[in-house]
């Protein structure tokens, strides 16, 4: 078994790199194998070893046998701001070619769990003619989506199937993250996502801490991811 899959979100700052670590250690307590991508990184920080994001080091504990830090997260951004912007002040490359082909070397270790971790939500720019939605979309990764539960996601959830499905793509699963304690309604809204997401619905994982990949793991079903 070896099943590939590309973590989006409704936004950014709503939980991908949590979940992913999360799907990542529940598949490891099953005895799979796993592995991840976090292809490109803005908001890095020097350390002795280079620049080194936080969430790329969650997904690095999360994998098994253990990743190089560097094929995790091929390209380093100092800047915590768009991707495209930080590339083109820091002179980095940035191309749907690069990341591809960095995912490709991971994928060749044929784990038996691959996430790829997006950055910010679907459509996000690499560069003036490229977007990160193109990288899923080159490798055909069915797309796991992450739903920031607060207000406006009902909106942005069905926005982004939406946009998924366009590239040609299917949505593998979703999770509901709930990233507004005061959220009014979350039932409410729930309820109406299951009705109007046409895909298997993956867990709802409540306000953590910590949030640790262990946690929230107990709060996920794997089963139709693999």
């Amino acid at each position: 078994m070896s099943k590939r899959y590309f973590v989006t979100g409704t936004d950014t700052e709503i939980g991908k790199t949590t979940i992913a670590a999360a799907l990542l250690h529940a598949a490891r307590e099953s005895g799979l194998s796993t592995a991840a991508v976090k292809p490109v990184a803005a908001g890095c920080e020097r350390t002795a070893e280079g620049l080194r994001n936080e969430d790329a080091l969650v997904l690095q504990a999360e994998c098994s046998p253990a990743l190089a830090y560097e094929l995790i997260n091929p390209v380093t951004l100092e800047a915590a701001i768009a991707p495209h912007i930080a590339a083109q002040e820091e002179g980095a490359a940035l191309t749907l070619e690069l990341l591809a082909n960095a995912c490709r070397q991971v994928f060749e270790r044929k784990a038996d769990l691959s996430l790829v971790e997006g950055a910010g939500g679907w459509r996000v720019p690499l560069n003036d003619n490229e977007l990160l939605s193109g990288l899923a979309r080159d490798l055909q990764l069915p797309v796991i989506l992450v739903v920031g539960m607060r207000l406006g996601c009902i909106n942005h959830a069905l926005m982004t199937c939406e946009a998924i499905a366009a590239d040609g793509l299917e949505v593998a699963g979703w999770v509901a993250n709930q990233v507004d304690a005061d959220m009014s309604r979350p039932d409410e809204n729930l309820a109406t996502l299951q009705q109007l997401i046409k895909a298997p619905f993956l867990g709802r994982v409540p306000r953590l801490q910590p949030a640790s990949a262990a946690a929230v793991a107990a709060y996920l079903d794997i089963g139709p991811l693999i």
